[in-house]
């Protein structure tokens, strides 16, 4: 390496990852600073479905297992290893509403061991530390990656793992003779976001492109086969890591899918990828990482380049990034939205890969570039120019991001949260409630809910996928199915139900509008007593 590169490489102080930790927990304290200056300490997430998580949560840990309505199993949650561990905070000292601390300081723990590991992946495949750590900053700096860590949601668990499974899937196909537990720990990343499955069986595949070069002139690229005992071993103990959570969705739901798949519609609808679908991949993945987004092709080409030599460290984040967009989208409804996640959330974990990816593309160009650029006299360090030009982006959109993060918070807390606390001290404990959004409204509640969604009534979203595919009008099967349940109070967005909120039958009782929405599914939520109220209001006429 040149010397030129020898200075940009140069190795960082022994407390580098520690500085990196820390920088990270500075970015996460801004964003929580924010949160509680702006909301008057009334602390929430920035989305009604880590209420839902925690309701799930709550139940486990109460001893009435996999249920959202005690007594109710149902495989509502695509997230069973987070729900798991959401489920120890309830045994932590203190009063139950800490729970929204105890579980933004879990996230917030995740994401520093998910940063520190974005470092390590780097150097496993094969960057020096000083860009591994560049690539580990960009990571801390993403916004949407601080906005997880302190959301609530699964996002830096599942990090975490699948970026820890790289790293033992790395050093196994370098080392076969290591002990096979980089499937295992895929497997167990699945139980934490579905999307571990298809890297799971990406793995598998990468450790069967074994290649070596012939050493004459053309050097030809030749399949090797690979050791196949220790891949066995580890596909079992995947299969063992799997076998009982999917094994308990099947008995409880019918299914070895959780009821999320067909609250999603998830199905086969196009037999090519869906360019629409991809070209929202990108965006969301662009806009926070512009540069990262456009050097990611040249560090997949840096890593097919390097099949076979020395440095081979395979294909595995390339084909990680590529595959799951490419599946889902043959599976998305059209536009894509409903298989991208709020805000484009299913692909926050692919920010680490897609900054590591695009870190190595770009480490010909400071090879060949160099920290120094001689003008005359004048010495410029064209080197950090180089990576503050390539950062600044990053840093813009995570200062953005803070009123972003905040105003998220607070359209789940002028909705969801204002319309469960209003309810609390007039709503008798029996009363059934029908809803749009289940998260706070139940986890505030005792009352027993009917999910309009169809995540813990899935007969409810198969029937209406049925209706929509058979160009029914399916808000008149959503009345049929309200009545044929008579909930005493529907809470509802008016705008996703016209012609219910203008039924005679059912009368609203309570509104709040939600300012500046930028996070709920409706401008504005409405309480409505139904013709079939047993329960009425307690201190109101």
């Amino acid at each position: 390496m040149s010397t030129h590169v020898e200075n940009i490489e140069s190795p960082p102080s022994p407390r580098a990852r520690i500085w990196i930790a820390l920088a990270a927990l500075v970015v996460c304290c801004a964003y929580l600073a924010a949160e509680a200056y702006m909301l008057d300490s009334d602390l929430g997430f920035p989305l009604d479905d880590s209420w839902i998580h925690l309701q799930f949560a709550r139940n486990l840990a109460t001893g009435h297992g996999l249920s959202y309505n005690a007594g109710e199993l149902v495989t509502g949650s695509t997230a069973p290893l987070w729900t798991a561990l959401l489920s120890l905070l309830f045994y932590l000292p203190g009063p139950s509403g800490n729970i929204v601390v105890w579980t933004k300081l879990l996230g917030l723990a995740l994401h520093l061991a998910a940063v520190d590991a974005t470092w390590r992946l780097g150097r496993e495949l094969g960057l020096g530390r000083g860009l591994a750590t560049f690539a580990a900053c960009l990571t801390l700096g993403t916004t949407w990656l601080a906005w997880s860590a302190l959301s609530g949601m699964e996002v830096p668990l599942f990090i975490l793992l699948a970026l820890q499974g790289m790293i033992l899937h790395l050093r196994e196909r370098a080392a076969p003779d290591r002990p096979p537990l980089s499937l295992g720990l895929l497997a167990v990343a699945s139980l934490a976001r579905p999307e571990g499955l298809a890297l799971l069986g990406l793995a598998f595949v990468d450790r069967l492109l074994v290649f070596t070069r012939d050493e004459d002139e053309d050097g030809a690229l030749r399949w090797r086969r690979p050791a196949l005992r220790p891949l066995l071993t580890g596909l079992a103990l995947a299969v063992c890591a799997l076998a009982g959570p999917l094994l308990v969705y099947r008995w409880v739901g019918g299914s070895f899918l959780p009821t999320t798949f067909a609250a999603k519609n998830g199905a086969l609808r196009h037999y090519l990828p869906n360019l629409q679908y991809l070209q929202l991949v990108f965006t969301i993945l662009f806009r926070p990482q512009p540069y990262m987004a456009l050097l990611a092709g040249g560090g997949i080409l840096s890593l097919v380049e390097r099949l076979g030599t020395p440095r081979d460290r395979g294909l595995l984040p390339a084909l990680w990034l590529l595959a799951v967009p490419l599946a889902y989208s043959t599976v998305s409804p059209e536009g894509g939205a409903s298989l991208v996640g709020n805000f484009g959330r299913y692909y926050f974990p692919f920010f680490p890969v897609l900054v590591l990816l695009g870190v190595l593309g770009l480490e010909r160009a400071a090879q060949a570039v160099g920290p120094w650029l001689a003008a005359g006299r004048l010495r410029l360090p064209v080197g950090a120019l180089l990576l503050a030009l390539i950062a600044w982006p990053t840093a813009t959109s995570l200062v953005q991001g803070i009123g972003r993060y905040v105003q998220n918070v607070a359209n789940v807390q002028d909705s969801d949260v204002r319309i469960a606390r209003w309810l609390a001290p007039r709503l008798p404990p029996q009363a059934v409630i029908a809803v749009n959004d289940i998260g706070a409204i139940k986890f505030l509640l005792p009352n027993r809910v009917i999910d309009l969604a169809g995540i813990i009534n899935p007969e409810i979203r198969r029937d209406l996928n049925r209706a929509i595919a058979e160009r029914k009008p399916w808000e008149q099967l959503m009345a049929g199915e309200i009545a044929s349940r008579q909930p005493d109070y529907l809470v509802i967005f008016p705008a996703w139900f016209p012609h219910l909120s203008q039924d005679p039958r059912f009368r609203p009782i309570y509104s709040v509008e939600v300012r500046d929405n930028i996070t709920m599914g409706g401008a504005e939520v409405t309480v409505y007593a139904t013709p079939w109220t047993r329960w009425p209001l307690q201190g109101t006429p």
